[in-house]
């Protein structure tokens, strides 16, 4: 039994000034906001908080690489590099994402994510895939490969749904291509979150898309349409849309390079701050030093360069993901968007939990969940990080 004493604790609402969390079996079993500590014994462990903030582990649901590795380089060093890597700035549990890539590795992905699973011992968690791609708008592509870009068809996507549905947590797809609501009925009806991206579609389109059955906006304003004209006439693009349907969550890549200062402002003022998810669509340069990367598989992947706090094509014409990591994700939060600490860590913690309803496994501080756990400072530098009620990082 372990207890971290003397510690901000952060809940979904607030903030308790001074608390302790108990930890027994990989579990919260007790949470009291009070001064007075437990004893220790030969038993129980105290563990001084310092006063440091004690939040919930980090949830990225879109995230591609870090440390110098992909998730598409389709090898287990490589998740374990980029879990054990993410994990030393907060991020308890991820979705290994994907890119647009040819089938043959896709299928490969699959085989090395299973694998990866019981030999992930010392970094995030790995709750599901999620598949990026590649049903997407050739316009809204962004750094996905177009060689790999095409419709759904079922011929494809049926058997990926019968052999690897229990792996994929959730898919992306732009709703107005041929074929893509009978997609995203097929995927709800799995059980798999359904999500739209890199998309072109207007209002219309993306309501269509919500019947169906999507429920994320995947980047919001990354690789997607905004109000357009046709003959005159004004039409609200995916932007918009996802703004103003109360339907759609939206999840954001808070690096604030992505999107600056004003654009974070406007989302958090039009959308309930329980629909805001933070992500970091990393990928491998994330956590690491370089000036050049590759987006994607090493193999076939796409060269980028690193500057200015993001990727980018040679061209600099569009940002190639971000190298962003979790930590920064709040700061950007709490200094550019105005947001009180509780509701930043939300959106990265209880938020993501909720979408992929994992709410009552992770994602709060809470009795009966299981104890993956941050200690942080003032400035959002992660000092500990514990997963299932064990330390895997320590500053």
């Amino acid at each position: 039994m372990i207890s971290i004493i003397n510690a901000k604790i952060i809940t979904p609402y607030r903030v308790l000034e001074k608390g302790f969390v108990t930890i027994e079996d990989g579990r919260i079993i007790d949470v009291q906001a009070t001064d007075k500590w437990p004893t220790a014994s030969a038993n129980h462990q105290l563990i001084d908080a310092g006063g440091l903030y004690l939040s919930p582990g980090f949830i990225d649901i879109h995230i591609h690489g870090g440390g110098g590795s992909d998730f598409m380089d389709n090898d287990i060093d490589a998740y374990l590099n980029i879990a054990e890597t993410h994990a030393r700035y907060g991020t308890t549990a991820m979705l290994p994402t994907t890119l647009t890539s040819e089938q043959a590795l896709l299928l490969e992905t699959f085989k090395v994510y299973e694998q990866s699973l019981s030999k992930n011992k010392n970094g995030a968690q790995f709750y599901g895939l999620h598949l990026e791609g590649p049903y997407f708008a050739m316009e809204q592509r962004g750094a996905q490969d177009p060689r790999y870009i095409r419709n759904p068809e079922p011929e494809e996507y049926e058997p990926i749904l019968r052999d690897y549905k229990h792996l994929i947590a959730r898919w992306s797809a732009a709703p107005e291509l041929p074929g893509a609501l009978t997609f995203g009925r097929r995927v709800c009806e799995e059980g798999i979150l359904c999500a739209l991206a890199h998309t072109d579609a207007v209002y219309e389109e993306v309501v269509k898309g919500v019947e169906a059955g999507y429920r994320l906006a995947t980047h919001l304003y990354s690789g997607m349409s905004g109000m357009t004209r046709r003959n005159a006439y004004r039409y609200a693009g995916a932007i918009e849309s996802c703004l103003l349907l109360d339907d759609i969550d939206v999840e954001i890549i808070a690096d604030g390079t992505h999107l600056p200062e004003p654009f974070l402002k406007l989302i958090c003022k039009v959308k309930a701050k329980n629909q805001i998810i933070l992500i970091t669509d990393a990928m491998r340069a994330a956590g690491t030093n370089v000036t050049e990367s590759i987006l994607g598989s090493k193999v076939n992947g796409l060269p980028v360069v690193v500057e200015d706090d993001v990727a980018k094509l040679p061209d600099r014409k569009s940002f190639a993901g971000s190298v962003a990591t979790a930590d920064r994700l709040i700061r950007t939060m709490r200094n550019k968007a105005g947001l009180e600490l509780a509701e930043a860590v939300q959106m990265l913690t209880a938020n993501p939990a909720r979408i992929l309803g994992l709410q009552h496994q992770i994602g709060t501080i809470a009795k009966g969940l299981k104890a993956d756990l941050l200690l942080f400072d003032e400035d959002i530098q992660i000092q500990k990080t514990m997963i299932n009620g064990r330390f895997v990082y320590e500053k």
